[in-house]
């Protein structure tokens, strides 16, 4: 299933990812350091959502409380929700 989630308070607009029981796959920013965010998605193809809470969740960028790598962390976890 496919899911987006609105980011808040980063440079990327928009993250959206297929999940698959609790498998995520196909991550894409919208918006952000473009060049890092390919990477991250690279990275994190075929993580659990538990994965990438345990890595990222509460990763902030400069003086944000949160970053782009930490609201992925918190879209994969309302993705599983669902």
């Amino acid at each position: 299933m496919r899911f987006e989630y609105k980011a808040e308070k980063t440079c990327a607009q928009t993250i959206s990812f297929d999940i698959d029981g609790n498998v995520i796959t196909n991550i894409e920013f919208y918006g952000g350091c473009n060049g890092n965010l390919k990477a991250i998605s690279k990275l994190l193809e075929g993580s659990t959502v538990e994965e990438i809470e345990a890595k990222l969740l509460g990763n902030t960028c400069g003086r944000r409380p949160t970053s782009c790598t930490d609201q992925l962390a918190k879209a994969v976890r309302e993705a599983y929700k669902k």
